[in-house]
């Protein structure tokens, strides 16, 4: 008798299950109309009412944007048609509607109070001209005999494309048109590479430079020379690539290299900064920097080796890893700015490096360096542990935020300073020039200002008020609603 009530009580739970899954389909299927609107009333809405890339490098496929699209009647609705006008001449923007791609669709439906997603890519042809050139389209939506249109924008922008290329004569590259270069591109032992004035490299995906000649880079405050990475594009809303390091390799200068000279030149992104050696000559300069920004890198901005280097009035700004790393050699640099507030990690390696360099041979490359008017402050340790006893290593008129005391090495220095730097970490803003109340104001010694620093990169003089202010610029007074 046991055995059929059991079987009686299994019967009974799968058929209270049904009955209540029966209920809550019907309550539910009851809240949607499933018949179609065509009243010509009921359209579309839309998220936006444009679609704009940001500057598209042309035969490049773009990163896609989406929109979204909405139902706000209802009951269902039927777009007849979803399509690109097809009005421009040197492009194409393609479509994606549930995860269809194409550039034309009929019968999409959208459910009442419902909506759908979008994404758009843009393909532009060369455009023929060294400006960036604007491409509109249409993107059209026909729903109940009316038509609704979303306007479809992107700047094309031809470049010149260089893939591994040897440059193996003395060459001059202009700022007609951004150089778009894949792998690595190779500067011959004797010969010389001039850039001009906004002149523009951009690295696509590990994309380098290796220079064994010479560089020279003639920036102006007005048109800098620019290394970046190819993504010109945004991450998200008004999110620019610029905060993403890592994005291409990098500069490396490499034996027999001597003589470089950059002038207003701004690299940032890149995975491994800007790197020198020169086989131990610590007599002839090997890379002068002068007014440039070397920014955002997934290991180092700078890293040199029994070399002689100089800067001048140059911002060297966050890195995973050191900021600058001196290894052996000569340094030399004046008012500079030496910061970091990495944004992806909390760096924990010194903002400055610097140490002596051992030779293959056994014999040991001795650190001589320099440091003038400079700011050293950041999120991680300014300076390698250590005592500078045995280091033939001077810092005069520098300003730390560490806690310190003067002496042979350290002179007239600002103890626990802060530079008020313009940074917002948390916004994404990185601006390196100071603070009304900064304490680099007037801290510097015009003495030990070179003539080449006299002017910052926004073209500041130093020396115009007397005293000379610490770091790579100049302040200037800034309105507290700014």
């Amino acid at each position: 008798m046991t055995r059929p009530y059991m079987k009686m009580n299994n019967m009974r739970f799968p058929l209270w299950m049904a009955m209540a899954v029966m209920v809550i389909a019907a309550a539910f299927t009851s809240c949607i109309e499933d018949g179609f609107t065509t009243s010509p009333s009921d359209v579309l809405a839309f998220n936006r009412d444009t679609v704009a890339f940001d500057t598209v490098i042309t035969l490049q496929g773009t990163a896609t944007k989406q929109m979204v699209v909405y139902n706000h009647s209802k009951k269902q609705i039927n777009i007849s048609s979803i399509k690109v006008a097809g009005n421009a001449t040197k492009g194409h923007f393609h479509l994606n509607v549930d995860g269809i791609r194409g550039d034309e669709f009929h019968n999409v439906e959208i459910r009442g109070n419902d909506s759908i997603y979008i994404f758009i890519e843009a393909y532009l042809d060369e455009m023929e001209s060294d400006e960036p050139t604007l491409l509109e389209d249409l993107l059209l939506f026909e729903t109940n005999g009316q038509t609704q249109k979303v306007l479809l924008s992107a700047w094309g922008q031809d470049v010149i494309r260089l893939s591994g290329d040897t440059i193996s004569r003395n060459t001059r590259f202009t700022g007609n048109k951004p150089y778009l270069i894949y792998d690595t591109v190779y500067v011959s032992p004797g010969v010389t590479l001039t850039l001009d004035a906004g002149t523009t490299l951009l690295f696509h995906d590990k994309g380098a430079m290796r220079c064994a000649g010479r560089m020279l880079a003639n920036g102006t405050a007005e048109e800098p020379v620019t290394f970046r990475g190819d993504r010109l594009d945004r991450i998200v809303g008004e999110t620019s690539f610029d905060i993403m390091s890592g994005q291409w390799g990098g500069i490396i200068f490499t034996p027999p290299t001597m003589g470089n000279v950059l002038k207003h030149v701004v690299m940032k992104g890149s995975s491994i900064g800007m790197h020198c050696s020169a086989y131990g000559d610590t007599v002839n300069c090997a890379l002068k920097l002068i007014n440039c920004v070397l920014t955002n890198s997934s290991s180092t901005c700078l890293a040199t080796a029994a070399c002689y280097v100089q800067a001048i009035g140059t911002e060297f700004s966050d890195a995973a890893e050191e900021v600058v790393y001196f290894a052996g050699g000569k340094v030399k640099a004046s008012q500079c700015t030496f910061a970091n507030n990495y944004l992806f990690t909390v760096p924990e390696l010194p903002i400055v490096n610097i140490f002596d360099v051992e030779f293959s041979d056994g014999t040991i490359g001795k650190i001589k360096a320099y440091f003038d008017n400079c700011i050293i402050h950041g999120l991680s340790p300014e300076l390698n542990e250590g005592k500078l006893d045995n280091f033939d290593v001077y810092m005069r008129y520098c300003l730390f935020k560490s806690n310190g005391e003067d002496d042979a090495h350290f002179i007239n220095c600002v103890w626990e300073g802060d530079p008020m730097f313009l940074t917002v970490r948390d916004d994404h803003l990185f601006d390196y020039r100071l603070g009304n109340e900064s304490d680099a104001i007037g801290k510097g010694n015009p003495a030990l200002c070179p003539a080449e620093a006299r002017y910052d990169r926004y073209g500041n003089d130093r020396l115009a008020g007397g005293a000379v202010d610490l770091g790579a610029y100049v302040w200037t007074y800034v309105p507290e609603e700014d």
